[in-house]
């Protein structure tokens, strides 16, 4: 199984965490939060009084309690961790400041790419949505075989422009705008290793 080097996931999470600072919100749901890496990330910025993360995997969610507890954080009421999916509603979330999907997109069955994007963008509706997934282009250069993904539970992973198609149709058909960008080392002809898509709402411009 290819594992990325640590410091792209340390690039990751700066870059998404730096533009959820930069949003001016105050509430952050980290959508699939896994072991809590983000949370860690963002506790590290007075600026986010509020941060829920939501993970299906009861393992990875005590992996993630496990983490965030030793900084005293849960005790002043800054983190939740809820588990459930963002493939399935969750009406107490709705209506956050931002939200991040970070490399959690791929691990969702493409038949149930339709129900996440009516939860996520159509009823939690944040203000902000930063989402990063593989760039599958540029495996080649992990030295892996053609086909090949990152990790074995991926449902799939997009090339450059079947990413920007579906952000794309997701932000016209749910009332957002979104710039899609890059995270890592730039390669002329294959991109980046990571994608990264920033949704806006356009009722919103507090964000923009």
């Amino acid at each position: 199984m290819h594992r990325e080097a640590p410091d792209l996931h340390q690039q990751r999470l700066h870059e998404v965490s730096s533009l959820l600072k930069a949003s001016g919100a105050c509430g952050v749901l980290d959508l699939g939060c896994g072991t809590g890496g983000l949370l860690h990330y963002l506790l590290r910025e007075p600026q986010f009084e509020t941060l829920v993360g939501l993970e299906q995997s009861g393992e990875l969610l005590a992996q993630a309690k496990l983490r965030l507890e030793p900084s005293g954080v849960a005790q002043q009421g800054r983190v939740e961790l809820v588990c459930g999916s963002y493939a399935e509603s969750q009406p107490r979330l709705a209506g956050f400041d931002a939200a991040a999907m970070v490399e959690t997109i791929e691990h969702v069955p493409p038949a149930s790419l339709s129900r996440v994007e009516k939860v996520v963008f159509a009823e939690l509706r944040p203000r902000l949505l930063v989402m990063t997934t593989p760039n599958h282009e540029y495996n080649p250069l992990f030295d892996m075989a053609p086909g090949e993904f990152r990790d074995p539970d991926h449902q799939f992973e997009w090339d450059r422009a079947r990413f920007r198609h579906w952000v794309q149709g997701v932000a016209k058909r749910n009332g957002y705008r979104v710039t899609v960008s890059g995270i890592g080392e730039w390669h002329s002809e294959l991109g980046q290793p990571t994608q990264l898509a920033r949704f806006v709402r356009r009722d919103e411009a507090a964000c923009g």
